[in-house]
């Protein structure tokens, strides 16, 4: 993490310091008084509900060596010493650009409406087979999360693997420019933010802002499969000498799967590039093949061998898992995938449970896909028309939403084999009384929607 004086900070800023503290070491940044370590920086960020200037005094008791002050703020707590600052955001982000230059480290930025997460993790595993690779803890993605990210960096890491989130236009924009990524990745192309954006197209645009910090050389991989990111890479102006790199499901791609087979606890897959050996992840799904197919092609870019690139892959730590497979006492298995939903996520993990062997019968929960805009009903609808009693056999769904998932599927299946449900008590019981233990479960829906509860009770 980052450790400089106060003065230096200060000069990393074009700020001054108040009073004579220029001698003090600051090591490391929060924002979060909850989170204060010893000698770090505090930088007060100004919210809609709150405003941690409030807090600034006891982040110094708490053990931060220093404050940020903005300007309009009144006067910084007395015997706190402080860097007056115009705006403590714009500082956090000036800050972490400033020491990202300092820094040796070749960052490798991520972006896409699904798979990031899955992605980052794949990226940091292979390239962390040979080099020191640091990466976006959590979800630390966004305009406070990516500088804090940043400033986390040791001057000794080789590669760093940020994502970057958005939910509107100009915010990768604002994240590439500050991190600078040598290489970069766009996973695909979904349906979410469609209600701040309102097309496919908005958010592939949105998406190809990835490219405007990336220096001249730069390496730019992305889905071949979606067209809407070529059409959007043609309509910007891209670094000099840009090199492009298309993975996919297709064989029309640089780089595609040959064959892929499952087991209970991750893919077996080969690839059309030469040299390699049958490789292993132990993530469940086709989509996790083509994420990896991304990490892979990083790792051939930055020299990493194939038999690394294969143990790194075989080795991959989740940062979280988001299809995670559960055994019940019973010997239910439950795959909680109740992290978040979209339409494209939803497709993959019923597409995945569809493909599993071995069970007896396959039930989906299914709740709310938020956040879609003026298309939720019609979205909805189109997973429900997907479903077929030969692929699953029941289908549970939960809110309003979920209603127009059960409509549609309710035309296909035998009656009594479709529900709706708007308590999750109920919705609980009822599957808890149907499932027996050689069957699956899968349970997916947005993250508001907080079906983690009907695992819970699954599994107890």
């Amino acid at each position: 993490m980052i450790e400089r004086t106060l003065q230096q900070i200060a000069g990393m800023l074009g700020s001054e310091i108040s009073g004579s503290e220029e001698a003090i070491m600051i090591k490391g940044v929060s924002t979060d008084t909850r989170s204060i370590q010893a000698g770090s920086l505090f930088v007060p960020l100004i919210g809609e509900n709150f405003d941690g200037h409030s807090y600034a005094e006891d982040a110094y008791h708490k053990g931060a060596s220093a404050i940020l002050w903005q300007y309009d703020r009144g006067e910084a707590p007395k015997g706190v010493p402080f860097i007056r600052v115009p705006d403590t955001l714009i500082a956090l982000q000036q800050l972490a650009k400033a020491y990202r230059k300092q820094l040796p480290v070749r960052i490798i930025g991520i972006t896409g409406s699904n798979g990031k997460t899955t992605t980052k993790d794949l990226v940091a595993s292979v390239l962390g087979s040979t080099y020191q690779v640091h990466k976006t803890k959590g979800n630390l993605n966004n305009h406070i999360g990516l500088p804090l990210t940043l400033l986390q960096l040791e001057e000794t890491t080789e590669f760093a693997v940020v994502e970057m989130g958005m939910s509107g236009r100009g915010e990768i924009e604002l994240l590439s420019d500050l991190a600078e990524p040598e290489a970069s990745i766009i996973t695909m192309i979904g349906e979410s933010h469609m209600l701040q954006l309102g097309s496919r197209e908005e958010i592939a645009r949105a998406k190809a802002e990835i490219a405007s910090g990336m220096p001249s050389g730069g390496l730019l991989v992305y889905n071949g499969d979606e067209p809407l990111i070529e059409q959007a890479l043609a309509e910007r102006s891209l670094p000099e000498g840009l090199r492009r790199i298309r993975f996919g499901g297709g064989a029309g791609n640089d780089l595609y799967p040959t064959d892929i087979r499952m087991d209970a606890d991750g893919a077996f897959f080969q690839i059309n590039s030469p040299g390699y050996p049958e490789l292993y992840i132990p993530l469940l799904g086709t989509h996790n093949v083509i994420n990896a197919l991304a990490a892979i092609a990083i790792g051939e870019a930055f020299g990493v061998q194939p038999a690394s690139i294969a143990a790194g892959l075989r080795s991959l730590q989740m940062t979280s898992m988001r299809i995670e497979k559960l055994t019940a006492a019973s010997g239910l298995t439950v795959l909680n995938d109740a992290y978040n939903a979209s339409p494209a996520s939803m497709r993959a993990s019923i597409a995945l449970t569809e493909q599993l062997s071995g069970f007896g019968s396959k039930f989906l929960v299914l709740g709310d896909m938020l956040e879609l805009g003026e298309h939720e009903e019609q979205f909805h609808r189109g997973i429900g028309a997907m479903l077929s009693p030969e692929r699953v056999d029941y289908v549970f769904t939960f809110g309003r939403l979920g209603r127009f998932i059960a409509d549609e599927a309710a035309a296909q299946f035998p009656k009594g084999r479709v529900r709706a449900f708007e308590d999750k008590e109920q919705l609980a019981a009822e599957l808890a009384a149907l499932a027996r233990a050689e069957d699956i479960v899968l349970v997916k829906g947005s993250r508001g929607m907080r079906l983690e509860q009907v695992v819970n009770a699954l599994l107890a």
